[in-house]
């Protein structure tokens, strides 16, 4: 299991660098440039134009190894390729939304709803397949205790599109400075890999084994200062990929632990919101949202930003373990 492991993730970490290094151009020469919002902190004008849409490089890599992987080996492609699809899926969300940013030049992309609305939509398919497929049973299983609540029905389905759409946006949102999202992807994917050696699940293995080296490989360029921003394309593709890996472990609710990172950065958000309009737009909870802007204004480094939020992500993993 841990020579398969080795060879998904060094395969997917060496095909991942080299697709960058061909598509990276590809982007440039079609000025697929990042556009940065003015209300955002005013330094990262200087970002404007850096390639985006470089999500793709990561996805076609881990789709490539996992298709070769699973031809070699079938055990567990069931469960993993719903995971890969759910990924896929809020990928593809996420390139119309790049697209339409690049193409428009409003920075705007999808409006919300319709995104929110293709996001309904991709959770019903993966809910759907997973429950006729026999891959996902609607019961819940209570972190760091014995409990499981079963047959919730209708409530469990509820309950798993919150999960799903919930994660993404989040993983979504903290895809903000250079390296942060591909950091803290890293960290919980490194999670999901002790427990598919725990547990001896394949499905959960390949995933983490592509994941780790897909995001090893993309932060070569994307590692402060970036050459490529992986956009909507690839945020929404990991989020969507980490989620379809804890419903693929059997307890969707240890994504909210292990991802606690992506889930206060998208809580940070609602309160910032929330505070400004109680107050009659007088008052701010942080001096920027999400919240990795907030220790931007406050000095930070982005490295430093980077580092703390991914050793706060390898905390929450340690807990997250417990809680199985």
């Amino acid at each position: 299991m841990l020579k398969e492991f080795l060879i998904a993730m060094i395969a997917s970490f060496a095909l991942t660098v080299a697709l960058s290094r061909f598509i990276i151009p590809i982007l440039k020469s079609r000025k697929m440039g990042q556009m940065i919002k003015d209300i955002g902190p005013r330094w990262h004008k200087s970002k404007e134009g850096t390639p985006t849409m470089g999500g793709i490089c990561f996805i076609f890599a881990m789709l490539i190894v996992s298709a070769v992987a699973i031809i070699i080996d079938s055990k567990g492609a069931i469960p993993f390729a719903l995971a890969m699809g759910l990924g896929v899926m809020n990928g593809l969300i996420g390139f119309i939304d790049d697209y339409r940013k690049l193409v428009k030049k409003d920075n705007e992309g999808l409006l919300p709803w319709q995104k929110f609305g293709l996001q309904l939509a991709a959770a019903g398919i993966y809910l759907f397949v997973m429950t006729v497929s026999g891959n996902l049973e609607t019961t819940l299983v209570i972190p760091f205790t014995d409990i499981s609540i079963e047959n919730l029905g209708i409530i469990y389905y509820i309950i798993a599109v919150l999960i799903i759409t919930g994660i993404s946006n989040s993983a979504n949102l903290t895809d903000g400075i250079d390296g942060l999202a591909s950091s803290v992807t890293l960290v919980v994917a490194a999670f999901f890999a002790l427990c598919a050696f725990r547990t001896e699940n394949r499905a959960i293995e390949l995933i983490s084994a592509v994941l780790i080296g897909g995001m090893i490989g993309f932060l070569v360029y994307n590692f402060h200062p970036a050459r490529v921003f992986m956009g909507d394309t690839g945020s929404l593709f990991l989020g969507g990929l980490v989620t379809g890996a804890a419903f693929a472990m059997g307890r969707p609710i240890i994504i909210l632990i292990c991802g606690f990172v992506y889930v206060f950065e998208a809580i940070s958000v609602i309160l910032q919101v929330g505070v400004f309009k109680l107050s009659g737009r007088k008052k701010r909870l942080f001096k920027m949202a999400p919240v990795h802007h907030h220790f931007e204004q406050c000095g930070w480094s982005e490295n430093k930003i980077v580092a703390v939020f991914s050793s706060a992500t390898l905390v929450c993993c340690v807990i997250a373990w417990f809680a199985i």
